[in-house]
């Protein structure tokens, strides 16, 4: 896993521009910490940062393929290719000869070898860029589900290009500017597909080619959800299901590097944990190693509520002790969620004020945690997302509301403890102005227009196909991209197995009668890993990622928005109903300040750090 950046102007001599390159490619250090790498020609300057997993010594970049003396092709690139092993055997019995071991360098020889089209046989996560000198053009490339993020700024000769949004704005040309489309997207969670926020700036769309040339900018789909008729029984697609699980966990258990797991105790970090364990144990290679977050006095104090029924502690160990894992409780408290040095390097890391509040704190106190022991971490995010875990999908309210699932169930406040609305403490104007309900209402409407549907599908299975489209390409964007940032952040890579587009393809074709057959959430996943978990954690109910219930982190919020509140000065001001703000003030405003109160000191904080400017 690395960090990239790159620049291309077909009107200026970029081998004179290296200290611009330098820059760029300096604000990717976090995510590369073993090595930083340069290559400049006239029109292409590419940067990159390295986070060694696999070929320590060969995997350098930017890595070139030459051929009596020329350059033919090059490559920025991020990520890793979990069938490399296969390209390569193929590719050499084509005639390619290698000089490293790296997946890094079956990319090169892929394109070289099948063109575009090599897109179609890579499995994995990845970001990069192609440059070929003989073309003149690049080529940006995203992976199917979008686990690794790739952001491009068109010019007027070229284009710029990098992992974050900072990477780009490095360049003296490019001013952050966010209008008032781009404020509405960071206000709503709709995660629009190519929408970076940022005025100019754009996202590969995940599954797409980007291809730059001198006559412009084009963009081609590679790969895209499919619809149709699932034909397989129960039986049959259980055992289908497993299969790919334990090919997908061997697959990305490959690495150069200490390996480890995230466990929560829920079912599908849990499933994967138990399946990595075995495999590891096959391989002569255990125990597997895991980790866990959690808060002081969490599990003794915990207090159930509508979205989090149970504490993770005692299923996290349960799975542990069941696996005989290396296990590592890693326990946070309200100063180190608070600490401003933390809060700062989570914006940094996450380049909008756009999360979860104390979630987003303990996520990245846990990769740093886990970083000290490992390089590279297995997660089950987006299990929820394929096998409809999330309690909205089967909530007839949410599910029937005529908008995102999950903004009917208002997970924006209720994720973050709270029952208020992120917005509550904005101007009531600029509100009006925005109209965020119009703007989610335009973006529902164009997630809809692109789901596919099979013969057969109608009544409630077409609505589910409906749901279920909705999370794989917009609400799952929102936590893997936070993923990515926390973790890429601290220099861990983390691997997202659930995502392999094998597994997504073939469950978004099974009917939800199927997905919910024993009348729960997740009963294929359930019903293909019960025989490696403890009926304990099997039976669990879905418990989303734990927010702190310490009241000492709400006084601190309050807190923090009463020194805001003070000062004139403050960058946030012009966006605050002074009413609703002195009310959240004032004491006893109690616990349903957090969502707002978490958003308006990340704004402030973002704009006091960044330059950003709102042209509204």
């Amino acid at each position: 896993m690395c960090g990239i950046t790159g620049w291309i102007s077909y009107d200026h001599d970029l081998t004179t521009r290296r200290a611009t390159l330098e820059a760029m490619t300096g604000t990717m250090a976090c995510r590369g910490p073993d090595a930083a790498g340069f290559w400049l020609d006239t029109h292409a300057a590419l940067g990159h940062r390295r986070l060694a997993v696999i070929d320590l010594d060969g995997g350098r970049q930017p890595m070139a393929v030459e051929e009596d003396g020329r350059t033919l092709l090059v490559t920025t690139y991020s990520g890793e290719v979990y069938n490399y092993l296969e390209l390569r055997a193929e590719l050499e019995a084509l005639g390619r000869t290698f000089r490293t071991h790296s997946d890094t360098e079956v990319v090169l020889h892929a394109y070289l070898q099948w063109g575009e089209a090599f897109t179609e046989r890579l499995n994995g996560m990845y970001a990069f860029a192609l440059w070929d000198p003989r073309k003149q053009e690049l080529l940006l490339v995203r992976d199917r589900m979008g686990i690794k993020p790739l952001y491009y700024h068109p010019t007027p000769d070229g284009v710029l290009f990098g992992s974050e949004p900072k990477a780009v704005l490095a360049h003296p040309s490019v001013r952050p500017v966010v209008d008032a489309e781009g404020l509405s997207e960071l206000l709503t969670f709709t995660k629009t597909p190519g929408h970076a926020v940022y005025r100019g700036l754009h996202e590969v769309r995940p599954g797409h080619v980007v291809r730059v040339g001198r006559g412009g900018v084009t963009v081609r789909r590679y790969w895209a959800l499919t619809a149709r008729e699932h034909t397989d029984d129960l039986a049959t697609t259980i055992a289908h299901i497993r299969a790919l699980l334990d090919d997908i966990v061997t697959r990305q258990l490959i690495a150069d590097v200490p390996l480890c797991t995230l466990l929560s105790g829920g079912l599908d970090s849990s499933a994967l944990t138990a399946l990595a364990a075995r495999a590891l144990t096959a391989q002569g290679r255990g125990p597997v190693r895991s980790f866990a977050v959690d808060f002081t006095g969490h599990t003794e104090n915990f207090t159930p509520d509508d979205l989090r029924g149970t504490p993770d502690g005692p299923y996290a160990h349960a799975l542990a002790e069941h696996v005989r894992s290396d296990h590592h409780d890693i326990v946070l408290d309200t100063t180190a969620l608070m600490d401003p040095g933390h809060r700062a390097a989570v914006l940094a890391a996450r380049d909008l004020p756009n999360g979860f509040g104390d979630g987003d704190t303990s996520l990245y106190l846990l990769f740093r945690a886990v970083r000290e022991q490992s390089t590279v971490a297995l997660s089950g995010e987006s299990a929820d997302e394929v096998f409809g875990g999330y309690r909205w999908f089967h909530d007839p309210e949410s599910v029937h509301a005529g908008t995102f699932p999950w903004i009917a169930a208002g997970l924006a406040g209720r994720f973050a403890g709270g029952n208020a609305t992120r917005e509550a403490l904005l101007d009531k104007g600029l509100l009006a102005k925005l109209d965020l309900p119009g703007y989610e209402a335009d973006r529902y409407r164009e997630a809809l227009a692109e789901v596919p549907y099979a013969d057969g599908d109608t009544g409630h299975q077409r609505r589910m196909r409906e749901i279920s489209y909705l999370h794989l390409t917009r609400f799952v964007q929102i936590l893997l991209d936070r993923k990515d940032r926390a973790s890429m952040a601290v220099g861990l890579e983390v691997r997202v197995p659930f995502c392999d587009h094998r597994l997504v393809d073939y469950v978004f074709n099974t009917p939800w009668a199927m997905k919910t057959f024993d009348g729960r959430e997740k009963s294929l996943l359930r019903a293909a890993t019960r025989d490696v978990l403890p009926d304990l954690v099997a039976d669990r109910v879905k418990s989303p990622y734990p927010s702190t219930q310490d009241p000492g982190y709400n006084e601190a919020l309050r807190a923090g928005l009463t020194a805001l509140a003070a000062d004139r000065d403050a960058p946030v001001r012009p966006l605050l109903d002074r009413t609703a703000l002195a009310a959240a003030t004032a004491d006893g405003a109690g616990r349903d300040i957090r969502p707002a109160a978490e958003l308006v000191l990340g704004m402030d904080a973002w704009l006091r750090t960044t330059g950003t400017s709102l042209d509204l």
